[in-house]
């Protein structure tokens, strides 16, 4: 049984900062593809980074350079720092695990599991 368990959403300004935590737990002999999606309000969801086996990393264009995806495999923990908050990053951003390739944002397998959900509010 995989679980994942968000924190770190909040509220902050336009420029400010803010990192998610996704702690899974109950994958001891499996490997996953993980990353981060969002979605705000009336709008499709959409990935927004990816990490896969061997560290490497893939971010949408509307996030790159301002955001990282990365994990800690002692504590089975992804996190996602995301920097220079703008009010269109405003989301409820999900972390999610998928089958191991492809893995990147624009081709990842159909995520098996999914934390419950933190919400980013980015004001001006």
């Amino acid at each position: 049984q995989v679980q994942l368990v968000e924190s770190g959403g909040g509220s902050v300004q336009a420029g400010g900062s803010l990192r998610l935590s996704c702690v899974a737990s109950g994958y001891t002999y499996s490997s996953y593809c993980m990353g981060w999606f969002r979605q705000a309000p009336g709008k499709e969801r959409e990935a927004v980074a990816t990490i896969d086996l061997y560290g490497s990393t893939s971010y949408a264009d509307s996030v790159k350079g301002r955001f990282a995806i990365s994990q800690d495999n002692t504590k089975n923990t992804l996190y996602l720092q995301m920097n220079s908050l703008k009010p269109e990053d405003t989301a409820m951003y999900y972390c999610a695990a998928a089958p191991p390739w492809p893995c990147t944002v624009v081709a990842t397998g159909t995520p098996k599991y999914w934390g419950q959900g933190a919400q980013v509010t980015v004001s001006s």
